[in-house]
Parts: structure tokens; C-alpha cells; sequence
């Protein structure tokens, strides 16, 4: 009898420990970066010149738009060190997202990058020098070591650093990462490409408005920058989609001229599916469109694959039930804004998810 009931019990232990293990598809609890509703701020650079700084962007150090053959389009180097602040006019509120390419080099070789400090400021575009070596009336600096991530909070309340902390995390110089900052109210996420590295709750001071963002380099330090992308807001899916009928979604991007969606639009595909799991009755449409550029049988065609890639994405990634999506193109003869500058062109490619 002792025997038998030890075998059951291994079995059900060894029961127990397969459950534990079996796999639960792709919704990861770690990458659930969101963008903004609204777009304030846009540059991808190809209205740019080569070898020029772009227009929207105030610097005390020097830059220029350049290619890559390992990566297509335009991209902005920081060649010199000094701060870069990109020149969104709105203000950013309590809630947004900053999100961007980043190509991380180093003028004297290495295989870890270093020299390059993300800011969140609270001051005046028009003052970048306050506060001198710790800008602004108060700020998050971000900082990249060659093997971490470190964060530090100031003030000129407090008379400069309050709090700090750190994240294990390397940039290799050459490779492409895609980098997303996170801001509700005082807590600030950062991610990269899919690892959310920092989560930090008080990261923020109380009582400032943190309306700049501002990058600062050494000499050794000359990354690139593309896609550079501000939105305010919080992501209001549900909502929206639940009581509004129609999300309109920027956080679903592609590859150029592609329907390849890219690794970051994960965290709004996710919540897209927890939504329909949590709504079993729940039928969407979803409708692709883009921009001006190209003619317009091949821009119809694009968004209509790019609908049908992000239906396959629900079925395939998160097991939503096929049946439960229709998907359709516009190309584009919908347009949101006029198609006459990167930040509206950008408003333009979207996908919307219409309730049925």
C-alpha cells in the first residue's frame, strides 16, 4: 500500500512539474511597451539631407545624416560630443513614450559602448544650458556603462542627486537596438528591443513637468539614431476599442515597404489578445494604411498585407481563433492629416482595429 501510494504521488509530482513547463505562447509578462496615443514628434530623416543636421534638432556638440550599407535608410550620427535635444514644440505631459533606433559606435573601436547619458528634463527649450552640468530645474539621467545601465534622479530643490540604481546590460558597438522609454507620471521603463531593463516607480521627482528629452555624448561616443518617435498619452486600447469601436494603433510597425512586422510591435499585439481572450465574443476588423509615398496599387496591396500579417500574428502567436478577424487595406486614400512632413506621414501609417 506504502508503495502505491509513493507512486502515485511521483506521478502526480512528475504531473505537476510538465504542467510547469509547457509552454504558454509568446505573451511575456517583461515586454509590454505601449506607445502614446498622440504623435508630437517625428523624424526618420529622409527629408534630410546627407551630411547635414537636421533642422528640428538643437545640439552644442556637431552631427550630420548619414547611410549605412548594413542598414537601410537615414540615420542622424552624433559626431561630436555635447547635448542633442530634438525640438518637440508640445508639451509631454504627465504620460508619453520616446522611442527610437540606435546604433551604438565608437569612434576608437571596443566592444562595449559608454559615453552616452539619456536625459528627461524639466526646463525650457529655450534655456538647454540650465542648470549647467545637471540640467534643467530637475531630471532622470540614464547613463550607458560598458556592461550596465545606470539611472540617477535630481533637483535643484534637493541641490542635485537624489536616488539612484543600476541594470546589468551591454550595447554592442555596430548593432541595431531598438530603444523605448515608458513615462507615467513619476515611473519611467525602459526598453530594449524586447528586455524591459529599468522599471522604476519614483524615477521622477514630484511635482516638475518633464517636457524635454535630451541626449548627451562624449567624444568617443558617436552613435546613430533613426525612427525617432515622441507620443503622449496612455494607450486607452480597451477603451476604445470596447466602447469607442475603433483603436487606432501605432505601437504595430513594419520593415520598409514590408509587411514584416518588427519585434516592438509586440506589446500591442499582446494586448490585443488579451483583450479577445478576456472578450470570447469579441470580433475585430482589422484595416491597414499608409502613407502618401509610392503609387497607389502598390500602397493598397501593402496595407492589405500587412492587415492580413497581423491577424496571422494573433493566430499564430497567441492562439486567437481566426474566424474571430477580418482584415482589409486602404492604402492610402484615408489619410488622418495631410501627407506634407515625416510626423504627419507617420500619423498616417497606422493600423486600426474596428470592432465588429
Amino acid at each position: 500500500m506504502k508503495t502505491l501510494f509513493l507512486a502515485v504521488a511521483l506521478l502526480v509530482l512528475y504531473d505537476l512539474h510538465i504542467s510547469a513547463q509547457q509552454p504558454v505562447g509568446k505573451i511575456s509578462s517583461k515586454f509590454d511597451f505601449v506607445p502614446g496615443d498622440k504623435i508630437i514628434f517625428y523624424n526618420d530623416f529622409i527629408s534630410e539631407n546627407l551630411g547635414d543636421f537636421p533642422v528640428t534638432w538643437n545640439t552644442s556638440g556637431s552631427g550630420e545624416i548619414v547611410t549605412t550599407e548594413r542598414f537601410p535608410g537615414r540615420w542622424f550620427q552624433l559626431t561630436k560630443g555635447g547635448y542633442f535635444i530634438p525640438e518637440a514644440k508640445t508639451p509631454f505631459g504627465e504620460n508619453y513614450t520616446i522611442e527610437f533606433d540606435f546604433i551604438p559606435m565608437l569612434a576608437n573601436g571596443g566592444d562595449g559602448m559608454y559615453g552616452v547619458d539619456f536625459f528627461l528634463v524639466s526646463g525650457t527649450l529655450t534655456n538647454p544650458t540650465e542648470g549647467g552640468a545637471i540640467p534643467g530645474k530637475a531630471g532622470l539621467k540614464i547613463s550607458i556603462g560598458y556592461d550596465n545601465i545606470s539611472w540617477t534622479n535630481y533637483s535643484m530643490k534637493d541641490a542635485g542627486y537624489v536616488a539612484n540604481g543600476s541594470s546589468p546590460f551591454q550595447f554592442k558597438p555596430g548593432e541595431k537596438y531598438h530603444v523605448a522609454f515608458w513615462v507615467q507620471k513619476q515611473r519611467v521603463r525602459l526598453y530594449v528591443n524586447e528586455n524591459k531593463v529599468l522599471d522604476v516607480p519614483r524615477a521622477l521627482l514630484a511635482g516638475y513637468l518633464y517636457s524635454i528629452f535630451r541626449i548627451e555624448t562624449s567624444d568617443e561616443a558617436q552613435p546613430m539614431l533613426g525612427n525617432f518617435r515622441v507620443a503622449i498619452g496612455l494607450p486607452d486600447l480597451r477603451n476604445k476599442l470596447l466602447t469607442q469601436g475603433k483603436y487606432i494603433a501605432y505601437g504595430i510597425q513594419f520593415d520598409v515597404n514590408s509587411d514584416q512586422l518588427k519585434p516592438e510591435s509586440e506589446g500591442t499585439l499582446r494586448e490585443i489578445a488579451l483583450l479577445m481572450k478576456e472578450n470570447p465574443t469579441l470580433r475585430i476588423r482589422i484595416v491597414g494604411h499608409t502613407d502618401s509615398d509610392g503609387d497607389a496599387g502598390s500602397n493598397m496591396d501593402l496595407s492589405k498585407l500587412r492587415a492580413a500579417a497581423v491577424r496571422d500574428a494573433l493566430t499564430t502567436n497567441y492562439g486567437i481563433d481566426n474566424a474571430r478577424m477580418e482584415t482589409d487595406g486602404k492604402g492610402k486614400t484615408q489619410p488622418l492629416v495631410p501627407n506634407d512632413n515625416p510626423m504627419n506621414k507617420a500619423k498616417n501609417r497606422r493600423v486600426e482595429f474596428i470592432k465588429k
